[in-house]
């Protein structure tokens, strides 16, 4: 049998996505991006940005250029998404019209954000499915950006609706909704780490993430020259909050943010070896190393795998052998 059929016996595996999720604004950060993806590979996600990339009063002209965008050869991979304006914007339901009507299937995601709750979520969702299945892609996956109080605490409910697949922190936004209680400073490194109120929000968005199986997405560094900073906010969002993707918003942002979320080498050639001992078992307990190891850590190596592959790393055979093997029928 397949790892997976034995891992997970039915149950949903933890998704997966780009490490990196690029925003880009204007025509030419777009261009640039989808340029830079074809030459790097679908290891980062695109997403074009109408609530902060459109012009003041040529929203529509964005929403078109964004939606013929998608649509054209560059998207090769189909890994570009787009965030739409608001739900209370006046906005919101031209965006949804042109990109998600004009291109949803060619979209790998749409991004709402700023919801004040569960309910605001349900009214661009529903908004936006109905463009979708006029346009053929019903199915179109769901990213959200959690920057309110509101939406923080209902965190829970938003992450189980089936469409949504991401949950994306919107650190300026949601200490800006302090009105000065939180300190500016807690919008970077190293105040975002460890003020009790941010700390509490991240945590709080990355189980509920978690516990229903999607990817939790740590929020953008500002940041946009010194990449060790960039480095250092993706290995800590990674190693000590348990996100598993984040933004950029610079081309030099995107290889620190994809190098530090995948796994290295030694954690590579220790999971194919214990997975390929664990098969050889069948599956059941095996020690290595003096360590016990049974189904439980089974998974957890299984997924360090499809990380690594998932991020474009070269695996030893004997990993990409396990990895790349057909599911029974």
């Amino acid at each position: 049998m397949h790892p997976s059929e034995v891992l997970f016996q039915g149950r949903r595996q933890p998704l997966l996505l780009p490490a990196c999720d690029h925003y880009a604004g204007s025509e030419k950060l777009m261009r640039k991006s989808m340029t830079l993806q074809q030459d790097l590979g679908p290891v980062f996600d695109i997403t074009f940005d109408c609530e902060d990339g459109a012009a003041a009063g040529h929203e529509r002209e964005h929403a078109e250029l964004v939606a013929t965008l998608v649509n054209e050869v560059g998207n090769r991979f189909g890994r570009i998404g787009a965030r739409l304006h608001d739900v209370h914007s006046p906005h919101f339901a031209q965006d949804v019209d042109i990109i998600v009507g004009g291109a949803a299937r060619r979209l790998a995601y749409v991004v709402l954000p700023k919801p004040e709750g569960v309910a605001d979520v349900l009214r661009g969702l529903d908004k936006i499915r109905r463009a979708a299945e006029k346009a053929g892609r019903p199915d179109l996956p769901l990213h959200v950006l959690i920057e309110t109080h509101g939406a923080l605490h209902q965190v829970f409910e938003i992450a189980a609706l089936p469409q949504v697949e991401c949950l994306s922190f919107g650190i300026m936004d949601f200490v800006s909704s302090h009105y000065g209680a939180v300190p500016a400073a807690a919008m970077r490194t190293p105040g975002q780490f460890t003020h009790p109120l941010v700390v509490r929000a991240k945590l709080e968005m990355v189980a509920a993430c978690h516990a229903y199986d999607k990817v939790a997405s740590h929020n953008v560094t500002t940041d946009i020259k010194d990449s060790a900073v960039v480095a250092n906010d993706a290995t800590r969002a990674a190693g000590e909050f348990g996100f598993t993707r984040m933004w950029s918003i610079h081309p030099d942002q995107i290889k620190p943010i994809v190098k530090a979320f995948t796994p290295r080498m030694s954690e590579v050639n220790e999971a194919s070896n214990i997975l390929l001992e664990a098969m050889a078992a069948n599956w059941g307990p095996i020690a290595q190393h003096g360590r016990l190891h049974d189904r439980a850590s089974y998974r957890y190596y299984w997924t360090v795998l499809q990380r690594a592959k998932l991020a474009g790393l070269t695996l030893p055979d004997a990993a990409a052998a396990l990895v790349n093997q057909p599911e029974s029928i």
